[in-house]
């Protein structure tokens, strides 16, 4: 399977938002998608399955319980990909970073004045 194939699926993804938070048990992230996908356990199986097998997540075990990670191996692959295209957004960030910094800029120049009064002669005078 293609790493999008793969990515494409919204329960995978969920998992894997899962498994950047660090290790987590089969048990642990069966009830998370049961609860936001209404899955079964053995189609939340399916899911950890295919995440295995094409390198996107590690398994170990330790006795009866089996512990899920991250692989960063094939995400290595969607990073390539996605490399033709930083930068797009690359240059429209920096230029955001411009002008968040010109607005610093200008309001620290403004919160550093007095405000402005009217010149003497244009005051009224008072009797």
């Amino acid at each position: 399977m293609h790493a999008f194939d793969i990515l494409g699926d919204p329960v995978r993804r969920r998992i894997l938002e899962l498994l950047a938070e660090g290790e987590q048990t089969s048990g642990a992230i069966t009830d998370v998608i049961r609860a936001e996908f209404a899955l079964s356990q053995p189609a939340v199986s399916q899911h950890l399955r295919v995440l295995r097998e094409n390198g996107f997540a590690s398994v170990r075990a330790e006795g009866a319980r089996r512990f899920y990670a991250v692989d960063p191996t094939s995400l290595s692959e969607v990073d390539a990909w996605l490399d033709r295209f930083r930068g797009f957004w690359d240059q429209r960030l920096d230029a955001l970073g411009t002008e968040l910094a010109r607005g610093r800029r200008a309001s620290r120049s403004l919160a550093g004045r007095q405000p402005d009064t009217a010149p003497t002669s244009a005051r009224p005078i008072r009797q």
